[in-house]
């Protein structure tokens, strides 16, 4: 069972994981947090798969979880279900504590109702607040979330990690790291940055562009997700992130770079809930189930490039190759 599986993770991993056989209930709420069309347009390839059945279900609905886990024979479940997103929870942070903690808690009640034991959920990289211990270890204990979006995952660790020792549920907890790629959701600074430069519109850069991100392509994560999913055993932390970190001035210009296009930039404070920066060690994960991320940015971005080539008409004089 994969939750949140038309979303962008979501659709990459149930793609990579029908193309191992394997079988996928994916569930999703298809809210109108952005354009719900475009969850259907992601998981449209697979959705008269003979291995894929979808649900339209809030995941704190454990009833309904539970019909679920009773008519499949469910061994893991995948959740990535959340309200995602650090700015929109500084000004809404009921909703957030309400889907993300009510939700994952609904997750773990009807996998310990029903004997489902092993549980992969994501985390974030947000957790770590404004920590001055760069790389970011998972073995870190000075935790400061700045954002309640970062306090939700959090709290959510906290639950898994009870629910292990109290019930014994085989659980890991990804801390993702900024993930980008073809299908990255749209209000993401990626996708909105290389949108806005094809077209000639203004960026809004948040600060003075030397805040850093360990940005993360989709494959290496979808890929480090598989990898992890036989090993689950006990309750664990492990950072998925690309072991680098980009400033945001480079972040431009390397989107400058790939479409031939400069940006129009125009300069705004530095955000609420926002992190000077973010840098993962990958070394537990490298370790305990060969996670190797290997795509550089330029190349990831190019990727996405070709994919938004295929789905809209690029504008004259860019080409998808």
């Amino acid at each position: 069972m994969i939750t949140g599986g038309a979303g962008f993770i979501g659709s990459h991993l149930t793609q990579k994981a029908l193309s191992e056989g394997l079988g996928v209930i994916c569930v999703d709420n298809f809210n109108n947090t952005y354009d719900p069309f475009v969850k259907w347009e992601r998981i449209a390839a697979f959705r008269n798969h003979p291995n894929f059945r979808l649900y339209s279900l809030d995941i704190r609905n454990g009833a309904a979880l539970e019909q679920l886990m009773d008519e499949y024979p469910i061994d893991t479940v995948v959740h990535l279900a959340a309200l995602a997103g650090v700015r929109p929870s500084v000004t809404d942070p009921a909703a957030y504590i309400d889907t993300n903690i009510r939700g994952t808690l609904s997750i773990l009640d009807s996998m310990r109702n029903k004997g489902v034991r092993k549980l992969l959920f994501a985390s974030s990289s947000s957790v770590y607040g404004n920590s001055p211990n760069a790389p970011f270890k998972e073995s870190d204990t000075a935790l400061a979330p700045i954002s309640p979006y970062a306090i939700t995952k959090l709290t959510d660790e906290m639950l898994c990690a009870n629910y292990s020792e109290l019930y014994g549920l085989n659980i890991f907890s990804m801390r993702f790291f900024t993930v980008y790629g073809p299908g990255q959701r749209p209000e993401m600074a990626i996708s909105l940055f290389l949108n806005n430069i094809l077209q000639g519109i203004p960026i809004r850069v948040f600060g003075d562009g030397r805040s850093v991100r360990d940005y993360t392509y989709i494959k290496d994560i979808t890929e480090g997700i598989f990898s992890a999913l036989p090993y689950i055993n006990g309750f664990q932390v492990f950072n998925l992130g690309s072991g680098r970190t980009i400033s945001l001035n480079e972040l431009i210009e390397t989107i400058e770079t790939v479409t031939g296009r400069k940006a129009i930039r125009e300069y705004f404070p530095e955000q609420r809930g926002d992190v000077r920066a973010t840098f993962a060690d990958i070394t537990k994960a490298r370790n305990c189930f060969g996670y190797e991320p290997s795509t550089l940015l330029a190349d990831g971005i190019n990727n996405m490039l070709i994919y938004r080539s295929l789905r809209t008409e690029l504008p004259s004089g860019i080409t998808a190759e």
